[in-house]
């Protein structure tokens, strides 16, 4: 059978024996507009009044409203002009309303991402920014401590806005569980100096930091402290299907709407594994996700409880923007080959390297499955970048990428070797 592969803003054809295991997210078409999903869950929250009547009872007069950052495939253009107007007849005028971008550790976004990601007349009406996690003056302390005891640094139009309003797409993550709710604080809104417990060594090495799982999982708790201490006055949590539609809106209260985003989530993406393959074929979710070779790792990670230990694992992504940030791309580099020295050294030191952490996770599929069965088709990063990932990297021009998968599979098929395949990447995680 023919199955459709996400690959940049695109899809690769691959023939796949009709017996493949396929893994696939549940999630049906909504018959609501984007609009009226959101401002449905806004009126009618969990936990708590409704949007209009929080902010009237609060008396607020500015208000910060947490977005994501272009990694995340949000329709914000198809509600966030419904729900910044929503604000407005609460009482709040719409120069005091910021749209602050939760970019995390990730790189600051451009005036043309703003416009894809919110529409023209969001950028026009309201002002925008981005989080800048080692900025100085854009930070403040929050009194208390995290779980982890570490003192809490945020970003300061956050801390300083009379409501706060976090937003973030809630689906499986492969460190924290799921993403959203909490994580649009943390990471999203800390200084890197309060992240770095949150993404060190000993909570990553611990099994409960995995997809669909909250109990026990360090980054989970470390998160929901530092968000906590933030005092979210309102969440709006957000599914999407595998067409970047929005499917759902939970809104309300900060854990209690998380919470049962997260069940929606463990039921839409968290298939059960049927039984573990020689091979799995995935992506990297397509475009915004594998703009970077830093972000398709998760691909590589969440495919893992379907892929038999020492299988193979073919990963596709574009990497049009190449490998990842700066110190990113140092940590591969000083490390190539040599990713068990890697986990000896950051197991030993107390410092946290920005970024270290996603080769961390990548290491979980090294244990499992090897490098040289750890395949990863691009044309987007050269063979020379490719060496140095820790990877059995195929560098082929765009047009010839299909081909180069197809070859792969079609060589393991000959072999008589089983075959998963999880088309739309992490955001199908199954468990």
């Amino acid at each position: 059978m023919l199955v459709e592969i996400p690959y940049g803003n695109s899809y690769i054809d691959v023939q796949i024996p009709d017996d493949s295991l396929m893994y696939r997210t549940s999630c049906k078409v909504p018959e609501d507009n984007t609009s009226d999903l959101v401002l449905s869950a806004v009126r009618n929250p969990i936990g708590c009044k409704s949007l209009s009547a929080e902010i009237k009872m609060s008396g607020a007069k500015s208000v910060v409203v947490v977005v994501s950052d272009i990694t995340r495939p949000i329709p914000y253009a198809g509600f966030l002009i419904a729900l910044l107007e929503e604000i407005e007849s609460a009482g709040v005028p719409g120069n005091e309303i910021l749209i602050l971008i939760a970019t995390g550790m990730h790189r600051p976004s451009t005036n043309a991402e703003r416009e894809r990601m919110f529409g023209s007349e969001v950028c026009k009406r309201y002002h925008i920014t981005d989080h800048k996690a080692e900025r100085g003056d854009d930070l403040v302390q929050v009194p208390g401590i995290s779980m982890a005891g570490r003192s809490i640094e945020l970003n300061r139009y956050f801390v300083e806005a009379e409501f706060r309003i976090i937003t973030g797409l809630v689906e499986p993550h492969f460190m924290a569980g799921f993403s959203g709710g909490r994580k649009s604080v943390c990471p999203g809104l800390c200084s890197l100096e309060t992240v770095k417990m949150f993404h060190g060594y000993s909570f990553l090495e611990n099994s409960s930091a995995r997809n669909g799982n909250l109990v026990g999982n360090l980054l989970h708790n470390e998160a929901l402290s530092i968000a906590r201490q933030a005092k979210v006055d309102f969440s709006i949590n957000l599914l999407v299907n595998n067409e970047h539609r929005l499917v759902n809106a939970i809104a309300g209260e900060l854990e209690a709407s998380h919470e049962m985003a997260c069940k929606l989530a463990g039921e839409y993406a968290c298939p059960t594994v049927k039984k573990e393959c020689d091979v799995v074929l995935t992506s990297s979710g397509g475009y915004p996700l594998d703009s970077t070779y830093y972000q398709c790792v998760k691909g590589m990670v969440s495919c893992l409880p379907a892929v038999k230990k020492e299988g193979i694992v073919i990963s596709v992504g574009r990497c049009y923007e190449g490998i990842g940030s700066e110190e990113y791309q140092s940590i591969m580099r000083q490390y190539s080959g040599r990713w068990q020295e890697f986990l000896m050294d950051i197991e030993k030191s107390d410092k946290v390297i920005k970024d270290q952490w996603q080769f961390q996770m990548q290491t979980r599929t090294l244990e499992h499955v090897g490098t040289n069965n750890l395949y990863f088709v691009t044309n987007g990063l050269t063979a020379s970048d490719l060496d140095h990932l820790c990877v059995n990297g195929i560098h082929a021009p765009e047009d010839k990428v299909q081909e180069r998968v197809q070859e792969l599979l079609d060589r393991f098929v000959r072999e008589g070797r089983s075959l998963a395949v999880i088309p739309e990447g992490p955001y199908c995680a199954p468990v």
